[in-house]
């Protein structure tokens, strides 16, 4: 049976005001049952327009007066059907309590961003990265922007959050803040979780992302062919710093690790296996999972190069990934390679370069890479020209006899 639901707005006469004007009030009516409550606003009888529930004329207070009533019975609408979404069923008493906010937490947005943060900020260190949480408080920075210049508030309840505020943002960190449509996909992702956090909690009862759509935009991933490599290699560095943070970028371009993965190497990481060869177990510190990379003799020699540089248990004496990434500016400079020298490159000549261009399954280089999924492993299957030879080279022996045969009928 459908439910009746109605929504009165109404004068209390029996109450002037000494300035001649009445309190309006609202009624709920649901399968019978009524609630009624103040509207917290008076307006003049004889400009009440009974029927209708609304004043009469256009007076900057009639026009005034009427939004306000538009936008309480906008909002009831709004908490009936969450009320009815939530238990199934709808009182009069629920649905006037609900937009009062009595008995029910109404938590705001920001606040529980906040929380988010704060707890975040206890697990660096342990299984949360530093950057992500950097990464989070600029969200939150643009969020708080995004509503005090988009509703004039400091904050907005959770409930309120919806589509259209969703679209709105995403709005504003492209004309505002010229975002790309990667940077907008990646703190989508941040928002997404700050709203599932309230739907778990049954703080929020729809999803506002329902219905909305971003995709990242393809993006030409940087690795080094072989020649440059061997420049590289080759190269003789200025100092000794330049070629530990060369030693260091060859390294990651042999096993694929990280700057932070390098960084926090220890000599725990490195054990003989049932082969007999060294590998390297750890959990990358990025996504918190398994990564088993077999080590070949090149990050071999450079780990026997640099025993005994640390006083700790690490491996290497690393520099700053900022120190890093200016003298590999530097060294890329005096090689002549054009593509920007970054640990991200470096992990991409690995998954490129040395491992999938070269026959290693793809299955192979994510589990050593320490992707969550074989999707992002995906965005390193570029085929090179030397791998199309060389398969165009076996593919030469296998049909060697056919076109004999073909080439001697033409």
């Amino acid at each position: 049976m459908r439910s009746t639901f109605k929504i009165l707005f109404y004068l209390k006469k029996n109450n002037p005001k000494p300035n001649g004007t009445v309190p309006v009030m609202g009624r709920i009516t649901i399968d019978g049952t009524i609630s009624q409550f103040s509207l917290k606003m008076n307006v003049p009888v004889n400009l009440w327009d009974t029927k209708s529930g609304r004043m009469i004329g256009k007076t900057a207070l009639a026009v005034k007066s009427n939004l306000t009533l538009d936008k309480i019975r906008t909002d009831i609408n709004r908490h009936y059907q969450e009320v009815m979404q939530a238990d199934g069923f709808a009182t009069a008493n629920k649905v006037k309590n609900a937009y009062l906010g009595l008995g029910v937490k109404q938590d705001t947005f920001l606040t529980l961003f906040a929380k988010h943060n704060q707890e975040f900020s206890r697990k660096i260190g342990y299984n949360r990265a530093q950057a992500t949480y950097n990464k989070y408080n600029l969200l939150y920075k643009h969020m708080e922007n995004y509503i005090r210049q988009e509703y004039k508030r400091d904050d907005i309840f959770l409930k309120e959050l919806n589509l259209a505020f969703i679209n709105g943002f995403e709005h504003y960190l492209r004309t505002e803040r010229e975002c790309s449509t990667n940077t907008i996909w990646m703190y989508m992702i941040g928002v997404k979780h700050i709203v599932a956090i309230a739907r778990n909690s049954g703080q929020l009862a729809i999803n506002p992302f329902a219905g909305y759509l971003i995709s990242p935009e393809p993006k030409d991933r940087g690795f080094l062919n072989k020649e440059e490599l061997n420049l590289l290699v080759n190269a003789k560095m200025k100092n000794a710093q330049y070629e530990l943070v060369r030693d260091l970028f060859v390294f990651s371009c042999f096993c694929g690790l990280s700057y932070s993965d390098v960084k926090n190497l220890t000599k725990d990481n490195l054990k003989t296996s049932f082969d007999g060869h060294l590998w390297i177990i750890n959990r990358r510190q990025k996504t918190n999972t398994d990564s088993s990379i077999r080590l070949l003799e090149v990050p071999k020699r450079i780990i026997e190069k640099y025993k005994g540089y640390t006083r700790d248990n690490r491996v290497f004496p690393i520099p700053s990934n900022s120190s890093c990434n200016t003298i590999q500016k530097k060294i890329a400079k005096q090689c002549g390679i054009k593509t920007r020298l970054t640990y991200h490159v470096a992990r991409h000549t690995f998954g490129t370069l040395l491992t999938i261009s070269q026959g290693v399954p793809i299955e192979t280089v994510s589990r050593m890479m320490g992707h969550t999924n074989i999707k992002t492993t995906q965005i390193y299957a570029k085929i090179t020209k030397e791998k199309i030879s060389q398969d165009m080279e076996v593919l030469s022996h296998k049909l060697e006899s056919l076109e004999k045969q073909v080439i001697e009928r033409i």
